[in-house]
């Protein structure tokens, strides 16, 4: 009998999960190769800040025993909603993904660049998980699953709507469930302010208009991403106000879930040099000893990396937050770059998102993604190799920007060099199939090898404003017989500074003597990739086998 690799090890670790909590221990999860290019946890006991150098943008996280989840924005890529975890906030691995598809399917079977996925939330009640998160374009979602790697309900529709955004639920004491959600001015007409409405009691519906319950026009400009929690009698709403760049972290509390609420900024920028540190979750560690601690995960805007995770300590006094350190002891905490980790009954080994890729599985690595809802052709991942067959680009598509069969992962540190191996089979029959490495944004720069008649080019591609329809430039740099093999590599350096090369021994490169600036997508950093495309639609394919795709430093 044959079996999908991918779902007898979910079936696995479901039975697993199952037992680890029927006797309360912990689930263990596949291992992954440890990174080469940034490591958080600094094996002293101590980690440095942030703790994933990744686009893990709005993050939110729940604990479940000695163990944390996080999810995150996740916008038109797919699979979409990352599922992250961790023993000790400071090392995650990224264990799957909870939306394989994207609905509503049709919509985005195109590239939907800044839309689909927007801030989520992350929560575990009655022994489920449950993940809320909006289409700004559609209304709130919800799923659900017993185990965090799957397999999660399709997506039930909490409420619809347009500039509905960046939900999170609040089960009260007396069984009353409640939503707080932001509006995205964009589509809604208005924001700034923040909404509470109540739901039916499994959570899937809202069951009123709800209220206003703070506005933030004139201090809080454009507050967001709220997050709900209760402690000592006090509903508290953890959210980010003055955009993502600049902006800053504020809480607000009242007896009342309706309010009045009081408002106090708990973490701000300061001297730290940590621009605009705010939008995360509020985290407590299992009881050591008798002892937990208060964390923070937050985001901070690092361009063309994206929205980077940091980890803060937290501590509450006087039954508000403070977030960072507080040297001058206004209340204001600032982020911090180093710190002690958090307090653990035992110690963990480093461990990291995953980021190279032998393709020895029959199954994509989890850091993969595609512009958007995948075909069945696309790909064929197989024991070896992986290979991509070639897709015709939609004829709206002016350049990649708008190809969905893009297969990209985050940049995963500043600076990071990416080399593949491929072999390049295009159809005799056609001319203008591609297939290559690429850095990903609003401009972009590739070098991929392009099928002529009996030939193939090596070409050097740049694409400035690619978002606003622009046309590539090229430079074609060297010519190979068909089907010879070929080493890509991209060299990133600090400040997003790209430059390209190529050999054909993998030992010594040529360098297309140019230097690409990595510029931001559409609310998220650049990415790195491959990709095989051709301009015509036949009743055959050409594609390219790629040996390995490494990242190092």
């Amino acid at each position: 009998m044959k079996v999908n690799n991918h779902y007898w090890v979910a079936g696995l670790l479901l039975a697993s999960t199952a037992l680890a909590q029927k006797k309360n221990v912990s689930t263990q999860y596949p291992h992954t190769p440890l990174s080469q290019t940034w490591v958080a946890d600094l094996q002293d006991g101590r980690y440095k800040n942030p703790v994933l150098h990744a686009d893990y943008s709005d993050p939110d996280a729940c604990r479940v025993g000695d163990d944390f989840y996080m999810t995150a924005s996740s916008f038109d890529a797919i699979p979409g909603l990352p599922i992250l975890h961790s023993k000790d906030l400071v090392n995650w691995t990224l264990i799957g993904h909870a939306l394989p598809r994207q609905v509503p399917i049709e919509h985005f079977e195109t590239t939907q660049h800044g839309n689909g996925v927007w801030a989520p939330a992350i929560r575990f009640h009655n022994g489920e998980f449950y993940i809320y998160y909006p289409d700004p374009d559609f209304g709130i979602y919800v799923i659900k699953a017993r185990n965090p790697v799957g397999p999660w309900t399709e997506p039930v529709l909490v409420e619809g709507g347009k500039g509905l955004i960046d939900p999170c639920p609040l089960w009260d004491d007396d069984g009353q469930v409640y939503l707080v959600h932001g509006w995205a001015g964009s589509r809604a007409g208005i924001k700034s302010v923040i909404t509470v409405k109540k739901m039916n009691a499994e959570g899937t519906k809202v069951t009123d208009a709800g209220s206003l319950v703070y506005d933030g026009h004139k201090v809080d400009p454009t507050v967001e991403g709220p997050k709900f929690y209760k402690r000592n009698g006090y509903y508290y709403i953890f959210a980010p106000a003055g955009g993502v760049a600049t902006g800053w972290q504020i809480v607000l509390r009242s007896k009342n879930v309706y309010g009045p609420y009081e408002r106090r900024v708990v973490m701000a920028e300061g001297r730290s040099g940590i621009n605009g540190p705010h939008q995360g979750a509020w985290v407590t560690t299992s009881p050591v000893n008798g002892k937990s601690e208060d964390w923070f995960l937050h985001f901070q805007d690092k361009n063309e990396y994206g929205r980077v995770v940091h980890l803060q300590p937290m501590k509450w006094i006087d039954n508000w937050p403070v977030i960072g350190t507080d040297a001058d002891g206004d209340g204001i905490g600032e982020p911090v770059l180093t710190h002690t980790k958090p307090l653990t009954a035992k110690k963990y080994p480093a461990a990291t998102p995953p980021e190279s890729d032998e393709f020895g599985e029959t199954a994509l690595g989890k850091q993969w993604q595609w512009q958007a809802n995948p075909k069945g052709t696309w790909a064929m991942p197989a024991a070896g190799f992986l290979r991509l067959y070639s897709y015709k680009i939609p004829g709206h598509a002016k350049n990649l920007w708008d190809v969905p069969n893009m297969l990209l992962q985050k940049f995963p540190a500043e600076e990071f060099t990416v080399t593949t191996k491929l072999l390049f089979t295009p159809n005799a029959n056609l001319t203008n199939e591609k297939a290559g490495l690429v850095i990903m944004g609003q401009s972009y720069a590739a070098i991929y090898l392009r099928s002529g008649k009996n030939k193939t080019e090596l070409v050097y591609a740049k694409c400035l404003k690619a978002s606003e329809g622009n046309s590539e430039t090229e430079r074609v740099l060297a010519e190979f017989k068909p089907e010879t093999d070929l080493y890509l590599r991209v060299k990133v350096n600090k400040g997003g500074k790209c430059e390209f090369g190529f050999s054909e021994d993998g030992s010594q490169f040529k360098t297309t003597g140019e230097v690409f600036q990595a510029g931001v997508g559409k609310w998220i950093g650049a990415k790195v990739g491959l990709f095989c495309t051709r301009e015509t639609q036949t009743n055959d394919s050409g594609y390219a086998d790629f040996d390995w795709f490494r990242i190092a430093d």
